[in-house]
């Protein structure tokens, strides 16, 4: 019955795991809010801070149990498994998707995000004038961050560490895209849809010790501030959440990098996006229909989400 248990446990963790992975791919969408949103934010965040001078000397002892139980290894395992997963499997689907149907994907995760804002706000203890200030703060930081124009793409070695310290500490940052930060610094279709499709050693790697040093140091920071002035820290989460809505406006159009004499900027035979241009509908058709149908959608989902997680708030394993 236990070993029952256990496998019904590290399932819902792997599968919160794949949410966040899923959210991670797509611009403008965090992985944090969904580990915030199913209950494990503060886990996650505790379990990657400990990977501290206790946990080596505790792993070159051999000392593998104490190892396992200080760091939560199995919950992180178990939650980092989905997060690859829905990674590398899904960065294909969705680099499809934007290709064919862009309006539906903003506005799924338009409705996605929507929801995100009554569920991470409403965790909020306390509102004070602190508290609204912080909320308006991160609202305001998250709209700037959106209008601001992606620089060129850039494959140095030391430039793809950078890429993968900010990007992955705005992974778990509740309402800041981890995607959406490396699509301003330029490579998003390199590292999250090139590489991931090719495999390639060569881009992804830098990027990876950039995301596990920049991970473990971001969490000791987060933790001590989530624990210090928790309402605070999530009322500016629910901030950039809210302000992220102007990232994820459905009715966009893509524009791409154009040189001197106008010409369209390629790579590897693909035009380079170069921002986003926003505009309202002026039809109301069958698809206005079909994208106000996918936001309520994707509100639903969340809804879905967080009803059965609120079940196995901070999962034990």
């Amino acid at each position: 019955m236990n070993i029952i248990r256990s496998i019904h446990l590290y399932l819902i963790l792997f599968l919160k795991g794949v949410g966040m992975g899923t959210a991670n791919v797509i611009p403008g969408v965090s992985g944090g809010t969904i580990a915030l949103i199913t209950g494990i934010f503060e886990r996650l965040i505790n379990s990657i801070k400990s990977f501290d001078l206790k946990a080596l000397r505790l792993l070159f002892r051999g000392k593998f149990t104490e190892f396992e139980k200080h760091t939560d290894l199995k919950f992180l395992l178990a939650l980092f498994a989905g997060v690859i997963v829905a990674i590398v499997s899904l960065a294909k689907l969705f680099d499809y998707l934007f290709e064919n149907f862009p309006y539906f994907i903003w506005a799924y995760f338009f409705g996605l995000v929507l929801a995100s804002i009554y569920f991470v706000g409403k965790t909020i203890t306390k509102w004070n004038i602190p508290v609204y200030l912080f909320l308006i703060s991160g609202a305001a930081a998250a709209v700037i961050i959106s209008i601001l124009h992606p620089a060129s793409p850039n494959d140095g070695f030391f430039y793809l560490i950078i890429c993968g310290v900010v990007a992955v500490c705005s992974m778990i940052l509740p309402g800041l895209s981890g995607s959406f930060v490396l699509l301003l610094m330029g490579n998003y279709q390199l590292v999250a849809i090139d590489a991931i499709n090719n495999r390639d050693i060569i881009i992804l790697l830098p990027v990876l010790i950039g995301a596990v040093g920049g991970l473990i140091a971001f969490s000791h920071l987060l933790s001590w501030v989530f624990k210090k002035y928790r309402n605070q820290t999530i009322a500016l989460l629910t901030g950039f959440i809210f302000g992220s809505l102007a990232i994820l406006w459905p009715w966009q159009n893509a524009e791409y990098l154009r040189n001197e004499v106008g010409e369209y900027v390629l790579k590897d035979g693909e035009k380079i996006v170069s921002s986003y241009v926003k505009f309202m509908p002026d039809h109301f058709n069958a698809e206005l229909i079909g994208i106000l149908f996918t936001i309520v959608l994707g509100i639903a989902s969340l809804w879905i989400i967080e009803s059965l997680a609120s079940t196995k708030k901070e999962t034990e394993a």
